[in-house]
């Protein structure tokens, strides 16, 4: 087992967990939380349901611009967060 994270730590990696951009460490550390936090499970869940969506919708990736402002608005998210959900 990893040193785990808080909900922050998760939400801050959450596009390059989704993207399989971390090294393995940081990707078990993500990994490890998701297993015990359902906020985090939540956010997950709505995040890859919406890059489906806009990928059906427009065929493409998500232009840098809105991905960068998606990612602040992610990182809002689990700024100050409650870790819920831990045994």
């Amino acid at each position: 087992m990893t040193s785990p994270i808080g909900c922050g730590e998760a939400v801050r990696r959450l596009w390059e967990f989704l993207d399989g951009g971390l090294d393995q460490r940081d990707q078990r550390q993500v990994e490890e939380h998701l297993a015990w936090c359902l906020r985090c499970c939540g956010e997950v869940a709505f995040a890859r349901e919406l890059r489906g969506l806009l990928r059906t919708r427009t065929g493409i990736m998500l232009p840098d611009d809105v991905r960068d402002r998606m990612e602040r608005f992610i990182e809002h998210l689990g700024d100050g967060t409650e870790e819920r959900g831990r045994p």
